[in-house]
């Protein structure tokens, strides 16, 4: 029994390892432009190296018995029963609770303090949602895009997104910047971004507003493009857009 344990326990560790090692080099997340997006991505790369040793554990106990004990020929007699270890359950769940515990703290109420750190926005845009558009307002420059087909931006600047819904409950994200939040009629929610790259869809898919609540039958076409500018062109963008420029 020692002897079965001690391999076991070395293939959990080795299966452990590649794991590990495979996770920290892939390249998981897509394209990412904002702040937000890099706490979320290591909040996920860090999730999934905590749950590595607990798949392994299940898969090495898993090939080793298929090895270790495997049977041929006649099907064998059923083993004698084997009773629970108290002194296990308890490690079990002691771990298991532990490991949970950690996790609402880390990354999660952690995650959720950095990314709501800071609420002094630079720019504030008014994301109004309905069957099957979007309205985006500018309410610092007096500019509301109506039906409009792209959201522009600046880059390296604390953006405050206010989104509502005239409708049903649609959902604003922004694949780039990782960050979703629910449209609901009669309320206005808050989500804040900062982004980093300049860009636009046409650079990367990943930069565009999907709707990503079923919303009815428009609901898959039910996006926009997005544009990263540097402050300087989107600041002549803006006055454009305040003077009347198509």
């Amino acid at each position: 029994m020692k002897r079965d344990f001690f391999f076991a326990t070395l293939l959990w560790i080795a299966l452990t390892a590649v794991g590990i090692a495979l996770v920290s080099r892939m390249v998981l997340f897509p394209f990412s432009a904002a702040h937000e997006a890099v706490i979320i991505d290591e909040a996920f790369r860090f999730l999934m190296l905590l749950g590595i040793p607990v798949f392994t554990f299940v898969l090495a106990g898993l090939i080793y018995s298929v090895i270790r004990f495997r049977q041929s020929g006649e099907m064998p007699e059923d083993g004698p029963p084997i009773r629970t270890s108290r002194s296990a359950t308890w490690t079990w769940l002691g771990i298991t609770s532990a490991l949970a515990v950690f996790i609402i703290f880390n990354p999660g109420l952690k995650g959720i303090r950095e990314l709501s750190a800071n609420q002094e926005a630079d720019l504030i845009v008014q994301v109004e949602m309905r069957k099957w558009n979007w309205t985006f307002s500018y309410p610092k420059y007096g500019v509301t895009l109506v039906d409009a087909q792209e959201l522009v931006l600046p880059v390296d600047r604390h953006i405050r997104f206010e989104v509502t819904s005239t409708d049903v409950i649609h959902s604003f994200w922004i694949p780039a910047f990782r960050m979703k939040v629910d449209a609901v009629p009669g309320q206005t929610n808050i989500l804040y971004a900062t982004p980093t790259e300049v860009g636009s869809f046409q650079d990367d898919i990943n930069l565009r507003v999907q709707c990503a609540e079923l919303c009815g039958t428009g609901h898959s076409r039910m996006r926009a493009g997005l544009r990263i500018l540097e402050s300087a062109e989107f600041d002549a963008w803006i006055a454009e857009q305040a003077a009347g420029s198509p």
